[in-house]
C-alpha cells in the first residue's frame, strides 16, 4: 500500500495569499488537491491523507500538518501552492517546485517527475526545481515536495489559474507524476485522465499589452504572430538590433 499526503497550502483566510483581484490561493490548491486526489483513487494500492482543512476555514498550522504526514507514514508528500511575486499585476510567472536543501534522492526524483507535467498541464513557463528552507519539506520524513503551479499576480499565468479545466490537469499531472514514481497499476475499467490538450496558437493578444503590442507590430519589430509565445535569444537580438537601427536614424 502506497500512503500518499496532500496538503493544499494555507486556508481560505489566510492574510496576503490572494490575488491582486482578491482571488484566495488555498482555492486554486484545494481544486487542484481534489483533481490529484480524484486521479489517485483510479489506482490500485493507494492511500491518500489530506493535510489541510477541507473547508480552508483552519489554516492548519505547518508543524501540525508535518505531524500529521510523519505519524501516519506517508511514503510521499505533495502540498500544493500557487506562487505570487508582488501582491500587484505583473509580467513574470511559470510553475516551480521546490524540495529541502538537503533532499533525499527521492525527493529530487519525485519533483523532476512532478514539476514538467505540471508545465504541461497549465501551459505557463518552466521556472525548473529549486531547493529552499521550506517548512513542508524540511520537517517531513518522507520525501516531499512543494509545488507552485503559476504566480497568481501575474499576467500571463492568471487565466490559467482562473480555468477550472486547467487547475484539473494540474491534479492530474500531480497524480501521474506520482504514479509513475511509485509504478503504481491503474484499476480495471478505469481511463488515465489527459492533462493537456494542444495548445491552439493565437494572434490575440491580453487585454493589458495590447497597446504595446500593436505598436511593436506598427513599427516593424514583431510580425504579429503568436503575441502569447515565448521569444528565444536569437529572436530577441533581432528585435534588439531593429530598435537600435531605428534610434540611430
Amino acid at each position: 500500500m502506497v500512503k500518499i499526503a496532500l496538503d493544499a497550502g494555507h486556508g481560505l483566510y489566510t492574510p496576503g495569499k490572494r490575488s491582486p483581484d482578491d482571488e484566495r490561493e488555498w482555492s486554486f490548491n484545494s481544486k487542484v488537491l481534489i483533481a490529484c486526489q480524484a486521479e489517485l483513487q483510479k489506482y490500485e494500492g493507494v492511500e491518500i491523507l489530506r493535510l489541510d482543512d477541507p473547508t480552508g476555514k483552519t489554516d492548519v498550522p505547518l508543524r501540525t500538518r508535518t505531524n500529521k504526514a510523519n505519524n501516519w507514514k506517508a511514503d510521499a508528500l505533495v502540498s500544493i501552492h500557487h506562487n505570487a511575486n508582488t501582491a500587484k499585476w505583473g509580467s513574470w510567472g511559470g510553475v516551480e517546485t521546490y524540495v529541502y536543501p538537503g533532499a533525499s534522492k527521492a525527493s529530487k526524483q519525485l519533483a523532476a517527475n512532478i514539476n514538467p507535467r505540471i508545465v504541461r498541464a497549465m501551459e505557463l513557463r518552466d521556472r525548473g526545481v529549486k531547493s529552499l528552507n521550506l517548512h513542508m519539506v524540511r520537517e517531513s520524513n518522507m520525501p516531499a515536495i512543494l509545488t507552485e503551479g503559476g504566480f497568481m499576480d501575474s499576467t500571463t499565468d492568471i487565466d490559467a489559474l482562473r480555468d477550472d479545466s486547467k487547475l484539473r490537469a494540474q491534479g492530474a499531472a500531480i497524480a501521474q507524476g506520482l504514479v509513475s514514481h511509485f509504478g503504481l497499476k491503474l484499476k480495471a475499467g478505469k481511463e488515465v485522465a489527459a492533462v493537456s490538450k494542444p495548445k491552439q496558437p493565437t494572434n490575440t493578444p491580453s487585454p493589458s499589452h495590447k497597446t504595446g503590442w500593436d505598436w511593436a507590430k506598427e513599427k516593424g519589430y514583431m510580425n504579429g504572430e503568436r503575441p502569447k509565445e515565448n521569444m528565444t535569444r536569437e529572436q530577441f537580438a533581432s528585435v534588439i538590433m531593429k530598435v537600435v537601427t531605428d534610434l540611430r536614424k
